[in-house]
């Protein structure tokens, strides 16, 4: 077997391993990271590579924070109050990917987005990383 199927199996396997008590202090210091921060290198590798990544210049690598939780609505203020408000318990029109990738996004304008992918989650929040494409880089305009 090639190192991509070990990392993979690795990730399959993570909550038998020594990768779930890795995450879990990696995660401690990502909460203390701004929401969008961009990162050196893929956590999942394996992952990041099927999804279209490349080491090359002009690939960026973006871990996104997301909240747990249902989505709310704003409770409403004027005219006669209905019986069931319809402000709690919302499913997103979106899903937590997408919310990620369009975060990015935001962020860096400049850039286009691949794909992302699922890395960690706590009780509080999710992390996914997303796989960004310069489209004006030389290099990676090739691809």
């Amino acid at each position: 077997m090639g190192a991509q199927k070990y990392l993979t199996q690795t990730w399959l396997g993570r909550e038998k391993g020594d990768l779930q008590r890795y995450l879990r202090q990696l995660a401690i210091t990502w909460r203390r990271q701004p929401t969008v921060h961009r990162v050196e290198h893929p956590t999942r590798l394996d992952r990041a590579r099927s999804l279209g990544y490349k080491a090359k210049q002009g690939y960026v690598v973006v871990r996104v924070r997301i909240r747990k939780g249902g989505a709310r609505k704003p409770r409403p203020r004027s005219g006669r109050r209905q019986k069931a408000l319809g402000v709690t318990r919302f499913t997103r029109a979106a899903s937590l990917k997408n919310i990620a990738e369009e975060k990015a996004r935001k962020r860096y304008p400049n850039l286009r987005v691949l794909n992302s992918y699922y890395v960690w989650e706590d009780g509080m929040h999710h992390w996914y990383e997303t796989i960004m494409r310069d489209p004006h880089n030389p290099v990676s305009r090739e691809d």
